[in-house]
């Protein structure tokens, strides 16, 4: 039993390395409230939240309708399986369907959940509607993904960290590179390949943003050739990129759609596979589910966070914060010889240190952000990942990016 004595941060930290598998490298920090953009440790320092809990906060923390959706369904019902209908599924599945433009949905609750959901989907349809034999589907995806770690998305990584002694691997994927269509148009020419899962921008290795037109070019050979376009938009979805999807941006509409996160506003496990008839259809009963995708908890709170994403305007915000966002680093940049170039779209976004991927710069630059109040994370060793949370005014970005360059003066002296 734990003593009932107020611990402080070093007691927490200590507490989780002795009881918790390290399977995570956190900041030093540990965090006991948020509201809005802000987030206060134990000993009750302030914070802005620069990471958005990888862009699942989009909404900011404990947004009030959206915790108030929580609460209120969480004191009726929570959970009845798939046994049975509940009160609230059928009113959410319209209420997605219609606001992303999808004939269905299928619910799960992580991101990784509804990637192996899409998996699934596009091999099914693959056998039943293409018409390719049983066990030879193939799915085209990227170099430098991150889809999730399961087994199966693990296999189809080239991150050695992500996938190095888990092994057997799953078969059934062809890896090409990132932003490059002519490898796509020659991959896709097997009779095999099913489906092309892609990230609109891939976050995870670093906001890697590729060229314009890209999307709607590889969306264009899909359908050439018969294949499902996937949209993995877990992270760049739900107004992050200042659209609410990022293949928005191209008006390219996925055969399958992906989301989790912000879906929720990070209230709650919520994540989502839409698709349209002629391929959500070949999923019958009994062939997939989850016990709490779709719960009542998990339905209420994603209409929620969806409908603050509208009332609030916060695709235009992102937009606009990230042109200014943008500016005020390339500013910094022009006077450093620290930061070699920022990257991104909306309020995602990357500056890149000039400093080799195995150097602790990066993590150095990310500690002393933290003792300035200023919460961000590297990837990549030497990238630093900023993603606030959408809710963020004017004033406050730019009082962030004074901490971001004061910061790397420090550094720089």
């Amino acid at each position: 039993m734990l003593e009932n004595k107020t611990m402080t941060s070093e007691d927490l930290i200590k507490l989780e390395d002795e009881h918790g598998a390290h399977n995570y490298h956190p900041l030093p920090v540990v965090l006991a409230k948020g509201n809005g953009v802000h987030v206060w440790d134990v000993e009750g320092k302030q914070y802005y939240d620069f990471l958005s809990a990888y862009s699942a906060v989009n909404q900011g923390h404990c947004h009030p309708a959206i915790v108030g959706a929580m609460t209120k369904q969480a004191e009726t019902l929570t959970l009845t399986s798939r046994a049975f209908y509940n009160d609230v599924l059928g009113k959410y599945e319209k209420f997605i369907t219609e606001y992303f433009g999808f004939d269905k949905v299928l619910p799960m609750n992580t991101g990784a959940e509804a990637v192996e959901t899409a998996i699934k989907l596009c091999r099914k349809w693959a056998y039943e509607k293409k018409g390719i034999d049983e066990n030879k589907a193939q799915i085209i995806v990227c170099d430098n993904n991150f889809h999730g770690r399961t087994t199966t998305i693990v296999s189809f990584s080239n991150d050695p960290v992500a996938n190095k002694n888990f092994g057997p691997y799953t078969p059934g994927f062809i890896r090409i590179p990132y932003n490059d269509l002519s490898e796509l148009e020659r991959v896709i020419q097997n009779e095999n390949i099913a489906g092309f899962l892609v990230e609109p921008i891939q976050g995870e290795a670093g906001v890697m943003v590729p060229d314009e037109g890209y999307l709607q070019k590889a969306k264009e050979v899909c359908k050439k050739h018969g294949v499902l376009f996937i949209a993995d938009e877990v992270q760049t979805g739900i107004a992050r990129t200042g659209r609410m999807l990022a293949v928005d941006h191209e008006n390219v509409k996925p055969d399958i759609l992906i989301l989790g996160k912000a879906i929720s506003g990070g209230a709650y496990p919520v994540s989502a596979v839409l698709a349209d008839d002629q391929v959500m259809e070949v999923i019958q009963p009994g062939q997939h589910g989850s016990t709490f995708g779709g719960n009542p908890v998990g339905a209420q709170v994603a209409m929620a966070a969806l409908t603050v994403v509208k009332d609030e305007k916060l695709e235009e915000n992102a937009e606009n914060l990230g042109v200014l966002f943008r500016d005020r680093m390339n500013q910094m940049i022009e006077k450093s010889d620290l930061v070699k170039l920022v990257r991104g779209k909306g309020l995602l976004n990357a500056i890149v240190i000039n400093d080799s991927e195995d150097s602790s710069t990066a993590w150095d630059i990310c500690v002393k952000l933290k003792e300035n109040g200023l919460l961000a994370k590297p990837t990549h060793g030497n990238i630093i990942r900023f993603a606030p949370p959408l809710v963020m005014t004017e004033e406050q970005l730019h009082d962030c990016c004074d901490i971001i360059e004061r910061t790397i003066a420090e550094f720089e002296q």
